[in-house]
């Protein structure tokens, strides 16, 4: 790596996911909040595993879907994340490798196994996560490759990385580094009830400047300014952030600095199959953009593109070449 400029950095939960397909009366069941992520301990991923139907094994996590996706459209990406050195960990690491992406943290040798996430897609093709955080809560300020942080032109943090305390302070650590070398800093929301969690030092992450560009969804957007109503949701944001971009699934997307805003229509598709990852690699390619420096609503073309492949198929990565999709949407990317 000695000298190798990246163009995005991730840091994030390194997870292997399990995804299942699952009707409504079994989420029900099993006491499940449809359509959200929910915190679990090694327990209970044991025996809701143990419930769930067939299971397709890939490597996942929220910001590595991102930097995998990155590397599918020919971005120079690397990632950070902890896993142990136990099968799991050690399958998370060939996958994100084969990817293309740097990644050399570190294995722990002892502690909680390789974190897992147990991803249920009802008919409708909406996702329920329940995660297991396991060797993730782990990671800490000791993992930031300073020099890594400062090779890369983007340092992409994910906000679930904000539950494990350590792991709060590797990101503060990571976003400081970026800052002092002249990179920015992306944050993603991650899921409304992780903004529950933490809205108030998601909004001062982002008064503060220690983040420069902040995703959402709709549903993420107005539970971080509390209200139901998406336009004044919007507002706030606007006035926050020094670049917003907000999902809105099926209505696209928008992009909004203080001093403009871009709406962007979303990308067709033939048949909605699974929702997983959708805003990963809607990220993956406005990032991509971003670091090509494609204007605004080019990169959230790019973004949707990505977002538009991931979900008419099982699993949060792509199964094309993102670069070659861009190419022939008219959106190839300049190097």
């Amino acid at each position: 790596m000695a000298g190798q400029r990246f163009e995005v950095l991730g840091l994030g939960n390194a997870i292997v996911d399990a995804i299942a397909q699952a009707e409504d009366d079994f989420l029900a069941h099993e006491g499940l909040n449809k359509g959200g992520m929910a915190l679990i301990d090694e327990s209970r991923a044991s025996s809701l595993y143990a419930r769930m139907g067939a299971a397709t094994i890939m490597s996942g996590g929220s910001a590595a879907n991102t930097i995998v996706g990155l590397a599918s459209f020919g971005v120079q990406a690397a990632f950070i994340g902890k896993v142990k050195d136990d099968e799991a960990g050690r399958a998370f690491a060939h996958d994100i490798r084969a990817s293309g992406v740097h990644f050399d943290t570190p294995f722990a040798a002892d502690g909680p196994s390789t974190a897992q996430c147990l991803v249920l897609v009802t008919p409708d093709g909406e996702r329920t996560m329940n995660t297991y955080l396991g060797a993730c809560q782990n990671l800490g300020p000791a993992d930031v490759d300073a020099e890594l942080v400062r090779r890369s032109s983007i340092l992409y943090l994910e906000g679930y990385l904000w539950d494990p305390p350590a792991a709060k302070e590797a990101f503060v650590k990571a976003a400081g580094i970026a800052h002092a070398s002249g990179n920015r800093v992306a944050l993603t929301l991650s899921d409304s009830f992780c903004v529950d969690r933490y809205r108030d030092e998601f909004l001062d992450l982002m008064r503060t400047r220690t983040v420069d560009i902040v995703f959402a969804n709709q549903h993420e957007l107005k539970a971080l300014y509390q209200t139901a109503d998406f336009d004044t949701a919007l507002a706030a944001f606007r006035n926050d952030t020094v670049l917003g971009v907000v999902t809105r699934s099926e209505l696209g997307s928008m992009v909004v600095t203080r001093d403009e805003t871009h709406s962007v229509p979303a990308s067709p598709i033939e048949k909605l199959v699974d929702t997983t990852g959708a805003g990963d690699l809607f990220a993956a390619g406005f990032l991509a953009g971003l670091a090509r420096d494609c204007d605004l609503k080019d990169c959230a073309r790019l973004g949707g593109l990505a977002a538009a492949e991931v979900i008419q198929h099982y699993g949060a990565r792509p199964q094309v070449r993102l670069a070659d999709l861009a190419s022939e949407s008219g959106l190839a990317l300049s190097r």
